[in-house]
């Protein structure tokens, strides 16, 4: 039901319908104007070479979530070993709690391991819980924040996401910030709404936003095969660089990278790519497949390359 309500969304609504709820404030209309001027100039920039709007490294990230074994991990690992990956993209995967270590011991260092997960302060009497100084002994990097099954499933409200990324990052694990709309919100008009208000949760518990990377996720995509259009996507990574500028520093907006999520796969990678706000990958299924995984992390030559 989902991913046809998606798929009647996707073909029917224009490009950027569903962004924004009705009769905005004139700081809204000052904002949503000044996305669209970006997304004009990009549109003219594309004749020639497309690149990033940020400062900062391509970055594509790989949730396994709830999937593998020990015999299927090594077989992706060693797909991943063998890979020949473009130099100048930060790749990091995410194995399930029980294989991090297994992954980190056989995966080459040219990969960081992240986790999906972590408790919201130091370790003690937390039953089934992950804290992050434990994450760190075993050499993990990363953490994956605020990921819509966490929100949606566990039921993780936005300020204890907001707690766990500023404690995570205060023990020096760096962090994957994950934002994005149901469906109902995007019919409602209301993603603009959403993303910056689990923003706002971020922004109200973290201090240094360094080792911080934002994925947008529009839930109605993940696990369903729809995928925002390229356009779609582009204009909410604009919106949220622009709600950095203004919220938090234009320094911050130029150096965070902001990635997306849903439905990612080796097919329409290069065009997602190629919009200049969109500094790379957080990919799901496709990231459990070595081969088509390579593919995504060299799609940053579509940032090279004339549109």
């Amino acid at each position: 039901m989902a991913a046809a309500a998606a798929t009647t969304v996707a073909s029917q609504l224009p490009h950027f319908v569903g962004l924004r709820r009705a009769g905005p404030s004139k700081a809204e209309m000052f904002s949503h104007s000044a996305v669209h001027f970006r997304l004009d100039q990009s549109s003219k920039a594309s004749r020639a070479v497309v690149a990033m709007a940020g400062s900062g490294k391509f970055f594509v990230g790989g949730n396994w979530k709830c999937n593998g074994s020990k015999e299927s991990i090594s077989k992706l690992v060693s797909d991943l070993n063998a890979a020949t990956l473009e130099s100048d993209v930060d790749v990091v995967v995410a194995p399930p709690f029980i294989y991090i270590e297994q992954v980190k011991n056989s995966l080459t260092d040219r990969i960081e391991v992240s986790a999906q997960n972590v408790w919201i302060g130091k370790g003690g009497a937390f039953t089934g819980e992950i804290s992050a100084e434990q994450l760190l002994d075993i050499g993990c990097k990363w953490v994956i924040l605020g990921h819509s099954e966490r929100r949606h499933i566990i039921g993780e409200d936005d300020q204890f996401i907001g707690k766990k990324a500023a404690y995570a990052l205060s023990q020096n694990l760096k962090v994957i910030a994950c934002i994005g709309e149901l469906l109902e919100e995007r019919e409602a008009g209301k993603t603009f709404d959403v993303c910056f208000k689990q923003m706002k949760a971020f922004a109200d518990s973290i201090t240094n936003w360094q080792d911080v990377v934002i994925a947008y996720e529009p839930v109605w995509a993940i696990g369903t095969g729809k995928v925002a259009t390229p356009q779609q996507a582009q204009e909410v990574h604009a919106a949220v660089r622009d709600w950095l500028k203004t919220n938090i520093s234009p320094e911050v907006a130029s150096a965070t990278r902001i990635i997306y999520g849903g439905s990612v796969n080796g097919g329409n990678c290069a065009e997602l790519a190629k919009q200049e706000d969109i500094d790379g990958f957080l990919v799901g299924g496709a990231s459990l497949k070595g081969p088509e995984f390579a593919t995504i992390i060299n799609s940053v030559t579509s940032k090279k390359v004339a549109a």
